[in-house]
């Protein structure tokens, strides 16, 4: 069911429910007004008989026989009877009928005073009426011929006015919830449209300032993400394409030549250690394609628990003298990687130096810096700070090398951006943006600042337990 008809529908039995029960009170208060006000009426002419009846101490009921003939009865199907304190039936207007009246009740009438009853066929009134020495028990029957007319005459004008109103009420409340959906009608009319084609630009229109509005405006965010993502995703494919396809060319250029007639066994060892170095780099863009993708991951998606980045820096120097091995045996390696680590204040505690972390990420995360700041350095040195705040851990990684043109700065941390004065260092561009990824998961932050020509620094801040 559409939202329109469901408001349209509550709103319609809401107004059915109420008007139900205003035209049920009413009614029932009108019946109430009309047995009190017809009761106390029959009181009273219970009474006006009595004290007719009554005169000098002596009960003259030829008087209210005469006034019986002529104007005294007004009410329909009035029945008067008058018993005198020994229940003796003084006067009767029923005539032809035989009068059986319970003494219980003249027992109780005499006792109390007055009775009324509401009976089928009429309201009954019985009071006992004292004047002088003279007693009377007088009852009073009759029906309200003209008052339940006017109680029908209320209940079918209340029973139309109920069906009118929720005629009405359909139709308006029909009408109201039309307008009230109307703009979210033109919001999916308008999301229709977009598709992965057209999602560059496309905005829906977000006017006002209620929930309809902000469901708009969120929209419109949300299609600016979708279309960064899209173009993301784009960029990404086809850098990943053309940095697989590079080495792959590179390995079946080469063996197609090596194959293409006999050779010396030295020609053979040169191809082979091509290749190997092709497929080696190869491997790196595969790991490098991977880590990316697990350092986009939710951070639900990895166990964290405490760990020392001073003891993580210092293994460091291990895992980057195993990278850095030598490829064959017998090889060496033109000069040994060194890594100078420093502090820069001595911590008093040792969670001013602890951050909850994923052990295996943040060694991703500072191999790759540390293995990026080798290659570009002059003399394979790479220089490594370690600092605290009150709220963060500091690691500055610094190398002496070519450094970054300061308008390529914010671009480093995409996706397979590689510096323009780059290109004679062998890499694949996805280091530094699998850096700011687990940075980022860690709830921290990297940035990079250079002199051209100098050196490069990278800065890590984690925040640390000590916080």
């Amino acid at each position: 069911m559409k939202i329109k008809y469901k408001i349209a529908l509550s709103y319609s039995i809401s107004a059915f429910v109420l008007l139900n029960t205003f035209a049920i009170l009413a009614y029932y208060f009108s019946a109430q007004s009309r047995k009190a006000e017809y009761l106390e009426r029959l009181e009273y002419r219970a009474r006006s008989i009595a004290n007719v009846i009554i005169e000098d101490d002596r009960v003259k009921v030829d008087l209210l026989r005469k006034l019986d003939k002529t104007t005294f009865q007004d009410l329909y199907k009035e029945t008067i009877l008058v018993y005198n304190p020994s229940y003796d039936l003084v006067y009767s207007n029923v005539k032809d009928t035989a009068i059986r009246t319970p003494r219980r009740l003249l027992d109780y009438i005499k006792k109390n005073g007055e009775y009324s009853h509401e009976r089928d066929n009429g309201e009954l009134v019985g009071v006992y009426y004292t004047e002088g020495s003279v007693s009377l028990i007088v009852l009073v029957t009759s029906f309200d011929k003209y008052g339940f007319q006017n109680l029908q005459n209320l209940r079918q004008i209340l029973i139309i006015e109920i069906v009118v109103a929720i005629i009405l009420l359909v139709i308006i409340g029909y009408f109201f919830a039309g307008r009230m959906v109307q703009p979210i009608d033109k919001l999916v009319e308008q999301v229709q449209t977009i598709n992965a084609n057209n999602l560059q630009g496309m905005t829906v229109d977000a006017k006002g300032k209620d929930e309809i509005a902000q469901l708009g405006a969120n929209f419109n965010t949300m299609l600016i993400r979708l279309s960064n993502a899209f173009d993301l995703q784009k960029s990404f494919v086809s850098n990943a394409s053309h940095e697989l396809r590079t080495p792959l060319a590179s390995i079946i250029s080469q063996l197609q030549v090596a194959l293409s007639k006999e050779r010396e066994k030295e020609i053979y060892v040169d191809v082979l250690n091509s290749v190997l170095e092709d497929a080696q780099h190869l491997s790196d863009l595969s790991n490098g394609l991977l880590q990316l993708a697990q350092s986009g991951l939710d951070e639900q998606q990895f166990v964290f628990s405490e760990v020392r980045i001073d003891e993580l820096m210092l293994d460091m120097g291990n895992l980057i003298k195993l990278k850095h091995a030598p490829a064959t045996q017998g090889t060496e390696p033109q000069k040994s990687p060194r890594i100078d680590i420093s502090f820069l204040k001595v911590p008093e505690q040792d969670t001013e130096l602890t951050c909850e972390g994923n052990e295996s990420l943040l060694k991703v995360l500072f191999l790759n810096l540390l293995d990026n700041a080798l290659k570009f350095s002059k003399d394979n040195t790479v220089s490594v700070t370690i600092d605290f705040t009150d709220s963060a851990i500091q690691v500055q990684v610094i190398d002496n090398g070519i450094g970054i043109p300061t308008a390529e700065l914010a671009k480093v941390f995409e996706p397979f951006y590689r510096g323009s004065n780059s290109h004679q260092v062998r890499g694949h561009g996805l280091g530094l943006s699998i850096c700011k990824r687990i940075a980022l998961l860690h709830k921290g932050q990297i940035s990079a600042s250079s002199i051209l020509g100098e050196g490069t620094t990278f800065t890590v801040e984690l925040p640390h337990k000590h916080q």
